[in-house]
């Protein structure tokens, strides 16, 4: 293992647009697709206008960002509290295996308790098995399949 970076995450601010582009364009990559910059534009202003429950946070190592989560809440049918779910996810390479993903996933569910939500979730491709050994140890997998209808 790598050594640990001293990390500090916190919610992404107007001045991390150009620090976090690249590794949103990363993340596409990594997931083989492109957003429009519309798309992109879109929820980089959601997650800065109080209008929206959409979030992100960033974690910096100096002034260095080398990862960010996305995430909302919603309401439920199985629930009174709110969920909290995770959308993207997304560390450095330069950094991975650190425990930077597992720091921003802590951080998030800190707020989501703050919220009195009752859990955070997410999804992630069967065939991302480095990121699957993290949420393997940190949370528990329910067995559920996801199903995706696109629509026009």
């Amino acid at each position: 293992m790598s050594e640990q970076k001293n990390v500090v995450i916190s919610y992404a601010t107007q001045a991390d647009f150009a620090a976090w582009l690249p590794l949103w364009q990363g993340y596409q990559e990594f997931y083989e697709v492109s957003l429009s910059e519309k798309v992109t534009t879109t929820s980089w202003n959601r997650f800065l206008d109080p209008q929206y429950d959409q979030h992100c946070i960033v974690a910096k190592v100096g002034d260095e960002i080398v990862g960010f989560a996305h995430f909302l809440f919603h309401s439920s049918t199985w629930a009174v509290g709110a969920y909290c779910y995770l959308e993207d996810l997304f560390v450095s390479p330069t950094v991975r295996g650190q425990q930077v993903g597992k720091q921003l996933i802590e951080f998030l569910t800190e707020v989501a308790k703050s919220r009195h939500c009752e859990r955070v979730y997410w999804h992630t491709q069967e065939t991302n098995h480095r990121a699957q050994r993290l949420y393997d140890w940190i949370a528990e997998k329910p067995g559920m399949i996801k199903y995706l209808i696109t629509l026009p």
